[in-house]
C-alpha cells in the first residue's frame, strides 16, 4: 500500500483504545469500523473479556482498534480484576482513545472510564452510541452538552454502531489524530488474534446468548484441537463451568442446548473463516476457575 493517499495527503496509522463501561456497544463499534466480526457481541455485560485488536483500513489511514473489557466497579473475582487491568492497560502506548457511552445515560462507571483516559494524556474522542434508540432526538444535544461540560474531548460523535450510522465522520477524525505512518498490517488483515482464539470466542458468544442471567459468567471455553484437514477445519472445544450442578444447564435435556450452542458457533466460524467446520463440544468442571489466576492464565486471560 502506498504511504500517500489518492488526495496527496500522507497516510496515517496508529493505535486507538476503545473503552467504556460494560454493554455500551464497544465491540459492535469495533466490528462496524473493521467491517467484519472480530469481537463477539451479546446483550449481556462483560461479553468481552480480552483485549483484542481490530484492524480497520481505509484509503486515508489505518486504525488499530483495541477493544477492551468494560470497566466496572465490582471486582469480586480474579477475572473481574484482570478484566479491569486489561482495560486500563490498553491505554498504554496508544495515539488516541475512544470513550463509548450510551445515548441519554451517564453513570459512575462512565466517569471511571473517563478518568482513566484523561490520566493517560492521549486525545479522547467521545462516542455517544445507540442514538437510534433515543425516541426524542431533541434530548440528545442537551445530554451531550451536559456530558462535555468541564470534560475535555478532542471530538464528539453521536453514532449508531449497530446501524453503522455516523461512522464516516468518526473515522475521519480518528485518522486525523493518528501519526503519519506506513500501514502496520496488510489491507486484508482484520485482527492480530488467531483463528483458534476466535473459534473459542464464537463458542463463548453462543453461551452468552443461550444461557440464563448468571451462568455465562461461570463459563469459559478452551479449544483443545484446531486442525486443518484438507478443506475442513476440525475443532474440539471444551466449555468449562465452576460447579458440577452447572453442567446439566449447559448440556440441556438430551444434550439439546449444547448441540444448539455448537451449531450456532459452527455457523459463525464457517462465515468468519470461509471454510467448512467440524466442531465437537464438551462440558467439564473446574471448581472456582474464575477466581483462580493460574486457571485464568491457562484459559488465555491476561492483563
Amino acid at each position: 500500500m502506498n504511504t500517500e493517499t489518492d488526495t496527496g495527503q500522507p497516510f496515517r496509522a496508529g493505535n486507538v483504545a476503545v473503552l467504556g463501561r460494560p454493554n455500551v456497544g464497544k465491540s459492535t463499534l469495533v466490528n462496524a469500523l473493521v467491517g467484519a466480526k472480530v469481537s463477539i457481541v451479546s446483550p449481556r455485560p462483560q461479553t468481552t473479556r480480552h483485549r483484542l485488536l481490530g484492524i480497520a483500513t481505509f484509503p486515508e489511514g489505518q486504525l488499530l482498534l483495541v477493544d477492551t473489557p468494560g470497566i466496572h466497579r465490582e471486582q469480586k473475582r480474579a477475572m473481574n480484576r484482570m478484566m479491569n487491568r486489561a482495560a486500563r492497560g490498553a491505554v498504554e502506548g496508544v495515539d488516541a482513545a475512544v470513550l463509548v457511552i450510551e445515548a441519554g445515560r451517564w453513570t459512575e462507571e462512565d466517569g471511571l472510564a473517563y478518568s482513566a483516559l484523561r490520566a493517560s494524556g492521549v486525545p479522547v474522542v467521545l462516542v455517544v452510541n445507540k442514538v437510534d434508540k433515543v425516541k426524542d432526538k431533541t434530548a440528545l444535544l442537551p445530554f451531550i452538552s451536559e456530558i462535555t461540560h468541564e470534560r475535555e474531548f478532542a471530538f464528539v460523535h453521536p453514532v449508531s454502531a449497530m446501524k453503522s450510522k455516523g461512522l464516516e465522520a468518526l473515522v475521519k477524525n480518528l485518522i486525523f489524530l493518528m501519526p503519519e505512518s506506513e500501514p502496520h498490517y496488510a489491507e486484508d488483515e482484520i485482527t492480530d488474534r488467531s483463528e483458534r482464539f476466535l473459534a473459542g470466542e464464537l463458542v463463548r458468544e453462543q453461551l452468552m446468548l443461550r444461557l440464563g442471567e448468571e451462568l455465562p459468567y461461570s463459563t469459559t471455553v478452551e479449544i483443545e484441537k484446531y486442525e486443518l484437514d484438507g478443506e475442513m477445519l476440525r475443532i474440539a472445544a471444551v466449555v468449562w463451568v465452576e460447579r458440577e450442578g452447572q453442567k446439566p444447564i449447559v448440556i440441556g435435556k438430551g444434550g439439546e442446548r449444547l448441540k444448539a450452542i455448537s451449531t450456532g458457533a459452527r455457523i459463525g466460524m464457517e462465515k468468519l473463516f470461509g471454510r467448512k467446520v467440524f466442531l465437537e463440544t464438551w462440558c467439564r468442571v473446574r471448581e472456582g476457575w474464575s477466581d483462580d489466576e493460574a486457571a485464568l492464565r491457562r484459559f488465555g486471560y491476561s492483563d
